[in-house]
């Protein structure tokens, strides 16, 4: 079985959401037929919210970057990353190792053009900076098929700082019902959770919406990766195939 080294802290809670996923994808008799995972869980990943939204704060390229490095040279042989918004540096991290990025963004893409159809709508439940970086959206223009964003980015944003102080219940779900609620009335059936703050508050969308949140996506990667039993199985992780 492969082991695959997770980047991990951003936010801490959402890495041990993924790490429980994958724990659970796995129809296991023993310890033994349980995943590897290398997790390097560092919360002082410098803000991707700070730097990309407001355009201050460090830059977290060479952090994720180092994280990547240091957890191939402890064994790694794919890396994952349970953060939609971080994914901006993705192209830097596949640059400074050699083994697959399972890239979250693109996996949820291919989903949800699966489920939407062509000519179809997507409506995107994450972090401002999502949309204002495009991490999206090329991939489905390419599609054919049009990205749908929430109108009020800062009820979503403070939902988001509001998680990330440990808080769950009403107030949140309800921002994050209300926006999957707009999303819907706009023609966008099909939802992504593309945050992983998000993650931790599951079933709050709107009734009548299919979403399927990107965690989920990563996690069955994962899975996928780590139990392929070919190489030519795993060589589709590098484009190869």
């Amino acid at each position: 079985m492969r082991r695959v080294g997770i980047l991990g802290g951003m936010g801490p809670e959402a890495t041990i959401l993924l790490m429980q996923k994958v724990l659970e994808a796995v129809q296991a008799e023993d310890d033994a037929d349980h995943i590897p995972l290398l997790v390097d869980q560092n919360p002082q990943v410098p803000s991707r919210i700070r730097r990309l939204i407001e355009g201050t704060g460090d830059d977290p390229g060479p952090v994720l970057v180092e994280m990547a490095q240091r957890l191939v040279a402890g064994g790694a042989e794919a890396l994952a990353m349970p953060c939609n918004t971080a994914h901006h540096y993705a192209p830097a991290i596949r640059a400074s190792v050699a083994v697959p990025f399972l890239d979250m963004v693109e996996l949820s893409v291919k989903k949800a053009v699966r489920l939407a159809g062509p000519d179809g709508r997507v409506g995107i439940i994450a972090s401002p900076a999502v949309r204002r970086i495009g991490l999206f959206d090329a991939a489905f223009a390419s599609a054919g098929v049009q990205t749908l964003y929430p109108g009020d980015e800062a009820a979503l944003l403070g939902a988001i700082r509001r998680i990330k102080m440990g808080e769950r219940g009403e107030e949140p779900e309800a921002r994050l019902k209300a926006a999957s609620q707009e999303l819907l009335q706009n023609g966008a059936k099909v939802q992504m959770i593309a945050c992983t703050e998000f993650s931790l508050l599951p079933g709050a969308t709107a009734p009548g919406a299919a979403a399927f949140d990107t965690l989920d996506v990563l996690a069955e990667a994962i899975k996928d990766f780590a139990t392929a039993d070919s190489e030519k199985a795993v060589r589709r992780w590098v484009g190869a195939e």
